[in-house]
């Protein structure tokens, strides 16, 4: 059985910082790789940035030089740390983390969301 657990998040201000958390519980014959998505209200879900199992890592244009994804496999955990938030960060922001089992397709799993509020 997969347990994917968010933590963080919060209430800050415009230039402050926030970090979340992603702890995946499961299956460790295969790899994870994690990814932050992000939904404001009345958008569509974005990208934000993922970490692949050997620590590759990928960024949305709008996060690039603020946001640093890093994984602890020692933990079985990725955070997101986000840093000079502004408002236009405000969002619901939710982890996938997709299991790798080497036979057949990958398999997501989404964590609860978490909400970020950043005022100006």
């Amino acid at each position: 059985q997969v347990n994917i657990v968010q933590s963080g998040g919060g209430l800050v201000q415009a230039g402050d910082s926030l970090r979340l958390s992603c702890t995946t519980s499961g299956p460790t014959g295969g790899a994870w790789s994690t990814a932050w998505f992000r939904r404001a209200l009345g958008k569509e879900r974005e990208f934000v940035a993922a970490v692949t199992s050997s620590g590759r890592t990928n960024y949305a244009d709008s996060v690039m030089g603020r946001f640093a994804i890093s994984r602890d496999n020692t933990k079985n955990t990725v955070n997101l740390q986000m840093n000079s938030l502004k408002p236009e960060d405000t969002a619901v922001y939710y982890c996938l983390a997709t299991y790798y089992s080497g036979m057949g397709d990958p398999t997501d799993y989404w964590g609860q969301g978490t909400q970020v509020t950043v005022s100006s």
